[in-house]
């Protein structure tokens, strides 16, 4: 897709902050939107929803977290978040809220950037491999980005789906925690490894089914694998 045709929206409170993002996303070809708070980007959210948000986390009004919870009442269109605070428990709090993806205050402008792209990778389809990973009652469609779960379409951020595809497709293979934040997430990871857990978390609470011929499991004290029997 053109990215021209691509429109990001950025809330931060900081109108540099924001101008600064602005100039960067400008300069990669992208549309973007500035919001100061979290009231006026979710009004603007609904009437025109963008293909991704930058959103940070200390907004006046509403915070991050509220703006982060309405967004994912009513979309699945990709968040980053933005902290100054960098503790664990926030990135683990926006993970389980439904964000994509979190930076550091103060970030260097070229990281936020390929942040930007490999999230919109991700969700815009760009990833023409048409790989598809089926098991009774499952099928993962990484070209286009859905879960099926005997017959019916199960809602999964990137993030999620990708972790997913990722296990499903070395079957009976155990990978650790670091493992899996390199291949899924991609890039260096700073931050705490339970992020891994929390995603694992959320599918299995999606992809509950009994009598299954496979399984996400815990291999303790190593990682995960997808377990097929």
């Amino acid at each position: 897709m053109d990215k021209s045709n691509i429109k990001i929206m950025v809330v931060d409170d900081d109108p540099n902050i924001g101008q600064l993002i602005k100039l960067y996303l400008e300069k990669e070809g992208y549309k973007t939107e500035c919001y100061l708070d979290g009231l006026s980007c979710l009004e603007a959210f609904r009437n025109n929803p963008p293909n991704l948000v930058i959103l940070d986390i200390m907004l006046p009004g509403l915070d991050g977290w509220e703006v982060c919870k309405n967004i994912r009442k009513i979309s699945e269109i990709p968040i980053i978040m933005l902290t100054a605070k960098g503790e664990t428990f926030d990135k683990v709090l926006g993970l389980e809220l439904g964000a994509d993806d979190y930076i550091v205050k103060p970030f260097d402008p070229k990281e936020l950037m390929a942040r930007v792209k490999a999230v919109l990778r991700r969700t815009m389809g760009t990833n023409d491999d048409g790989q598809v990973v089926s098991y009774p009652n499952l099928t993962i469609n990484i070209s286009d980005y859905t879960v099926t779960l005997k017959g019916e379409n199960i809602e999964c951020p990137p993030k999620e789906l990708e972790l997913l595809y990722f296990l499903a497709s070395h079957p009976n293979k155990v990978f650790t925690r670091e493992q899996l934040l390199e291949q899924v997430w991609g890039y260096d990871f700073y931050g705490d490894s339970r992020t891994v857990d929390v995603h694992i978390k959320r599918l299995r609470e999606k992809l509950k089914i009994n009598n299954s011929n496979w399984s996400i499991k815990t291999v303790w004290g190593v990682g995960y694998k997808f377990e097929v029997k």
